[in-house]
């Protein structure tokens, strides 16, 4: 445990970054390809299916939203116990995450059995896809607990500095679901054809299988963790902790699933085939995201355990050095999607009519994703400074600030191409606001007592680097 925490306060930070990010990465990318071969293989029904699931989408969204800031809540309590050198509290916090997963995981199952139908109209969906938008969501939400107990999992291990085994558990589930997709939606082999359905037969399968691996870690003595049976229990003080830090980042998440239920409603407008657009684009989307993704779960730890310490000079190297990275890495995905949209969308769909929508969709949405990692970044900075309200404050900003306006001023205005270009120009915006709150949060620590740069490290820490 000292070996994987410690390392926080004294790696070279593009070292440890990389350390930390990329198996984040790894598994990250892992399950963007999972979506992409889902959505081929459902494409092979036609345009409405994958409208369908395009329709259902935002509320996975909201129930991993609340593993992911659940997750996110625990990983900022636990850095920074770590970083106090407090193991025993760190335990306690461990503890809870089986009565949220549970609570959570049971809470969307129940309102899915009993409210499909009024869930998927609210969503957008036509009438030409209830169906199929039926048969998905009332399979699929019975992977709730098991999602969100991954989720949650991962980010308290990866909390410990220890970024492997949230890897191992994300890329099993993801590569189990790759395998079974196509035999479970087109029923080849033994499988009868399901259709939709065996698309989310196969999710909960894999899902399950995710959390039954993070369950082994957590339980099998493979972590930073030895939770006995009384940190179970429920305590009001721990869970108020996790929600401060964690309540804002799952309220960004729920915004997100309400902005792209909003952003569903307005292309429905405009006919099923946009909705299949979206979906395409979507999906393209995710995987020139994940970098980002995995990035932030890279720096959340190193920001806890080093404002805890009182490194406060490498906890501002570690954020300058992400920024600008991931600022680069996407600038170069850009310019891919840019030249090679068309051939992309080719992979999944040789509908004229589908193209013809898709690929100016994509390529307009996409033009700004340069912005988006470094405004990612600051947002986790925040976070990891536990100024979890201001997180929500710059996520938000985007959002209700700048998405939802623009979306139905340019839709009014532009028709389907305002729609597209309403992502952009709020993600322009909310960088511009994101990077001087945080330069103006730079400044004001770099006068404290605690401007410091980490102790060096331990001897012979560089010929033997620590465990993956």
């Amino acid at each position: 445990m000292q070996e994987y925490t410690e390392r926080l306060g004294y790696a070279p930070l593009g070292r440890l970054l990389l350390r930390l990010s990329l198996p984040s990465i790894a598994a990250t990318v892992t399950l963007s390809l999972y979506n992409i071969v889902d959505t081929f293989w459902v494409a092979k029904l036609g345009h409405g299916a994958i409208a369908a699931l395009t329709i259902v989408f935002p509320y996975q969204i909201l129930f991993a939203a609340m593993g992911i800031g659940t997750g996110i809540g625990v990983a900022a309590l636990v850095s920074r116990r770590f970083g106090e050198n407090n193991p025993q509290a760190t335990n306690r916090v461990a503890g809870q995450i089986f009565f949220l997963s549970a609570f959570w995981g049971l809470l969307f199952m129940t309102v899915a059995a009993f409210f499909s139908q009024t869930i998927l109209t609210a969503f957008g969906a036509t009438p030409d896809i209830m169906e199929y938008g039926t048969q998905y969501l009332t399979i699929v939400v019975f992977g709730a607990p098991q999602i969100i107990f991954a989720l949650v999992t991962s980010s308290l291990i990866r909390g410990s500095g220890d970024a492997v085994k949230p890897m191992v558990i994300m890329i099993t589930a993801s590569v189990i679901n790759i395998i079974l997709d196509p035999f479970m939606i087109l029923g080849l082999g033994p499988f009868p054809e399901m259709g939709v359905r065996g698309a989310a037969l196969a999710t909960i399968i894999a899902q399950s299988f995710g959390a039954a691996i993070a369950l082994y870690f957590l339980l099998g003595h493979r972590t930073a963790y030895r939770i006995k049976f009384a940190n179970l229990k429920p305590n009001m003080s721990i869970l108020k902790d996790i929600y401060r830090v964690g309540a804002p980042s799952t309220i960004l998440q729920v915004t997100e699933s309400l902005c792209f239920i909003l952003f569903n409603i307005v292309v429905s407008s405009f006919g099923s085939i946009s909705i299949a657009a979206v979906g395409l684009a979507m999906r393209v989307t995710d995987l020139a995201f994940m970098p980002v993704f995995g990035l932030s779960d890279g720096l959340l730890p190193i920001i806890g355990f080093n404002f805890g310490a009182g490194y406060l000079k490498r906890l501002w190297r570690a954020v300058k050095l992400a920024s600008v990275s991931i600022a680069l890495v996407l600038g170069v995905g850009v310019v891919c999607i840019e030249i090679f949209a068309p051939q992309i969308i080719g992979i999944f769909s040789d509908d004229p009519e589908l193209l013809a929508v898709t690929v100016p969709a994509m390529r307009i949405m996409l033009c700004t994703m340069f912005l988006i990692g470094p405004s990612v970044m600051f947002v986790t900075t925040f976070q990891g400074l536990s100024r979890g309200m201001m997180a929500l404050i710059l996520s938000l900003v985007r959002q209700l600030i700048f998405f939802i306006p623009l979306l139905y001023l340019l839709r009014y205005l532009l028709g389907l191409n305002g729609v597209w270009l309403s992502l952009p120009i709020s993600d322009a915006l909310s960088f511009i606001v994101a990077f001087s709150v945080t330069y103006r949060e730079y400044r004001k620590q770099r006068k404290s007592d605690k401007w410091l740069d980490g102790p060096p490290p331990p001897q012979g820490f560089l010929s033997h680097p620590s465990p993956p």
